[in-house]
């Protein structure tokens, strides 16, 4: 009876996420609700909330797949992204590569970083524990304030803000890298 618990629990939490996934793409995230969440799951309001307290766990969960991959990057990818390369490569390669995650998830990321919750989820700590090393190898002057002021550029309003007024990704990876390279030299 427990491992048919376990089927049904896995199947509402795919159900979900895949009714989360596709109305977060359609809509502005922030305007998205738990119940229309539930209502597009066919679930019902206490078997959504069990599992997410809010809109942004949801996000944040749909997120964390990809912010992962990214992740295995930079631990063990190749160089620059990965170990090997000099620090203002590996930073410049890093928040080129957030661009890329922010072009193709923008709309989970503005879910999910809600105001300051951005500066609680996971991944927010590994990006500033990675971009904080990258810092302090390079010698910069006070990493520790140094490693947010290079993250904020990366805040999904503001991406979307910029891609709004016209700004390519190619633009923004452009001036990221200069970013990169002026706070690493």
């Amino acid at each position: 009876m427990e491992t048919r618990e376990r089927a049904d629990a896995a199947r509402n939490r795919a159900r979900v996420l895949s009714a989360a996934a596709r109305l977060l793409a359609e809509d502005d995230p922030r305007m998205v609700t738990m119940e229309d969440i539930a209502r597009a799951a066919g679930v019902g309001r206490g078997t959504l909330y069990r599992r997410y307290p809010d809109v942004s766990s949801i996000a944040a969960a749909l997120l964390d797949e990809h912010e992962r991959l990214l992740q295995g990057e930079l631990l063990r990818g190749a160089p620059p992204l990965g170990p090997g390369a000099p620090p203002h490569e590996r930073l410049a390669a890093f928040l080129s590569a957030m661009v890329d995650l922010l072009d193709r998830h923008s709309h989970l990321a503005l879910g999910a970083e809600v105001g300051a919750k951005r500066y609680t989820v996971g991944a927010y700590g590994f990006w500033r524990a990675h971009v904080l090393a990258l810092l302090r190898q390079a010698g910069a002057p006070d990493p520790e304030a140094l490693a947010d002021v290079v993250l904020a550029p990366l805040a999904p309003e503001l991406f979307l803000h910029q891609r709004a007024q016209g700004v390519t990704t190619d633009r923004i990876k452009a001036a990221l890298t200069r970013l990169a390279h002026a706070t690493t030299a």
